[in-house]
């Protein structure tokens, strides 16, 4: 980060997998509502783990800028091998990056192991890694007192409402309203990464009485009074409240086109034949929904389908 390409880089990123999960748990949710339940990702046809495969690619392209492509020796280090004062942001941000991409990795084996309460410890690691983007947010080695302060301060909140949603989808795996805000929040996340990228480091959208200036290896916007600098503070607040505002009305749109598109499912309750899985001893029909495997229940979510059912071949019938 530190330049318009290292913030708008990232932002893309978030804006894309925000984008992503808003789709995929409103699709989910509108076309089975009562059977919702929320998984950590979403697998694609063709590649199980893309969401999670361009995570880990996004992260490890963001490490490489900040440590080797970045820094003009191509090396972080200074001559006697300690870390810079100039260089302590760009281990700042590869942390962050390091985390989301242990995250995806971990994620990724956990399914492949078909481990018990994947999701559960998914999101766990998960929480870790926005609990770590907050903090290190939070004490950046950043200027704290200039515009890119004040970007910063706000972005704080954006993250803290992506954590606490994170950690909030553990107990409540059935809350639509938890998975919207969340991945609304990822997607707001990506749209601010991008304007602090556009607006600290296009030299033209500057506030007025400030100016961009060379310090520690990059440029950093600097306002020349104090009335200048409150003035250029008002001015963010104003873009936070403005990019708030039209995110949610975005997401209130998208939630109305999408009801449209994908209406609620049928649905059926399978009569299994009793002797072969379900029933009684004397042959008659029952309903077969409550030895439902937990896994193949939130397979079967993922995909956007209803519950499986083993066994015997199921009469539906439509409610």
């Amino acid at each position: 980060m530190g330049t318009l390409v290292g913030h708008v880089a990232p932002g893309a990123g978030f804006l894309l997998i925000g984008l992503w999960q808003l789709f995929s748990h409103t699709r989910l949710f509108l076309l089975r509502p009562s059977s919702y339940s929320a998984p950590v990702w979403f697998p694609v046809r063709g590649v199980r783990h893309l969401e999670l495969i361009l995570i880990i690619i996004g992260t490890v392209m963001s490490i490489l800028m900040e440590l080797v492509i970045g820094p003009a020796k191509h090396q972080p280090f200074d001559v006697d091998g300690t870390i810079p004062s100039d260089h302590l942001h760009n281990f700042e941000h590869a942390s962050i990056s390091l985390a989301l991409l242990i995250f995806a990795a971990v994620t990724i084996h956990l399914d492949r192991a078909r481990a018990p309460m994947r999701d559960a410890v998914s999101q766990l690691v998960a929480a870790a890694a926005f609990a770590q983007q907050l903090l290190i947010f939070h004490l950046h080695s950043a200027d704290h007192m200039g515009i890119e302060g004040q970007f910063h301060w706000l972005l704080q909140t954006v993250i803290a409402v992506t954590l606490a949603t994170t950690l909030l989808g553990i107990p409540c795996p059935r809350s639509f309203t938890v998975s919207l805000v969340r991945s609304a929040s990822l997607v707001f996340q990506g749209v601010w990464f991008i304007v602090m990228g556009v607006m600290l480091w296009t030299p033209e959208l500057i506030p007025k009485g400030c100016f961009l200036n060379r310090e520690e290896g990059h440029d950093v916007v600097r306002c020349r009074t104090d009335d200048a600098l409150d003035r250029a503070k008002s001015l963010v607040n104003l873009q936070f409240s403005w990019y708030l505002t039209g995110t949610v009305v975005f997401v209130v749109l998208f939630y109305l086109q999408m009801a449209k598109l994908y209406p609620e499912e049928p649905q059926y309750l399978p009569l299994v034949k009793g002797g072969s899985g379900g029933g009684d001893s004397h042959g008659r029909f029952s309903i077969g929904d409550d030895d439902h495997d937990d896994e193949d229940d939130l397979e079967a979510a993922k995909r956007g389908f209803g519950h499986v059912v083993g066994g015997t071949k199921p009469m539906e019938i439509e409610r």
